[in-house]
């Protein structure tokens, strides 16, 4: 039996994080998976389980997370007619392939090497946060076809790897084809769920040593982790949404952005030594 106080350690650390990540990602529109994988990379780290299957465990976590919040905002985004469902069927199969395959690499994987990649694919969102601008635009329609079917796998597989939903990638991308930013949003949900539920399939098959999982494991994906920060960003997250309608967000995305790209360096910085 796991020591009680390191579990009720665990659970107020992970209240903690379901809270901030829900309100960022209501008040800055930024997915809550970038939040927490982070987050829990470090929190598990500090509390004895770093291993060389921590990442794992991170990211598929993160993901089971994304399952119940993607399918809330895909709801809701629908009751406006935001939804693009003609997107979302056309990359549906090559965003699930990405996501699958994506699950094979990071488990043959070590730690390090997903710190690594995390890292790399961080810097480039908070960068494209920091200095991406509403006029770019590479056309008029999303792509169809070969490039539809080269596309959507690197959606899901690089958004898999860093245990994230289909807004950071999904939103810009389409963005740039033309959508208005409202349905990008709502389609990008979308997108989270097509990435999430295949993935968190394969991760819950995953074989990780007893000795390098946090408590109540199964896979790679902690129960209580994604019970607990499940339980707060849904409680927090219309906090941040209506926070958002009160203040000017502008700067607060410029200010995480630049954070972003601190904890993704340092994660690329402990990655090497």
């Amino acid at each position: 039996m796991p020591d009680p106080t390191l579990l009720i350690l665990l659970a107020l650390l992970l209240a903690a994080i379901g809270g901030v990540a829900g309100i960022l990602a209501g008040l800055l529109g930024v997915g809550g998976g970038i939040v927490l994988v982070s987050a829990f990379f470090y929190s598990f780290a500090a509390l004895g389980y770093d291993s060389a299957y921590l990442m794992q465990i991170c990211l598929a976590t993160s993901l089971a997370t994304i399952i119940v919040t993607s399918c809330r905002s895909v709801l809701a985004h629908n009751r406006r007619g935001a939804v693009d469902w003609s997107v979302l069927r056309g990359w549906a199969p090559g965003i699930a392939v990405g996501a699958i395959l994506a699950v094979l690499v990071a488990a043959a994987l070590r730690s390090e090497v997903l710190q690594a990649l995390f890292g790399v694919l961080a810097v480039c969102i908070g960068l494209y946060m920091l200095f991406g601008r509403n006029e770019w635009q590479l056309g008029d329609t999303m792509p169809g076809g070969a490039l539809r079917w080269t596309m959507s796998p690197v959606v899901g597989f690089l958004s898999v790897l860093m245990g994230i939903g289909g807004g950071s990638f999904g939103v810009p991308l389409m963005t740039l084809y033309g959508r208005p930013i409202h349905r990008a949003v709502a389609t990008a949900a979308g997108f989270g769920v097509l990435i999430a539920v295949p993935s968190v399939v394969a991760f819950l098959l995953v074989d990780i040593p007893d000795a390098a999982r946090p408590p109540f494991t199964i896979g790679a994906v902690n129960v209580p982790a994604f019970l607990i920060v499940i339980a707060m960003t849904l409680t927090t997250a219309p906090l941040g949404a209506a926070l958002a309608h009160r203040i000017d967000a502008r700067p607060l995305k410029r200010i995480f952005a630049a954070f972003l790209i601190l904890v993704a360096l340092n994660m690329m910085r402990q990655s090497i030594l």
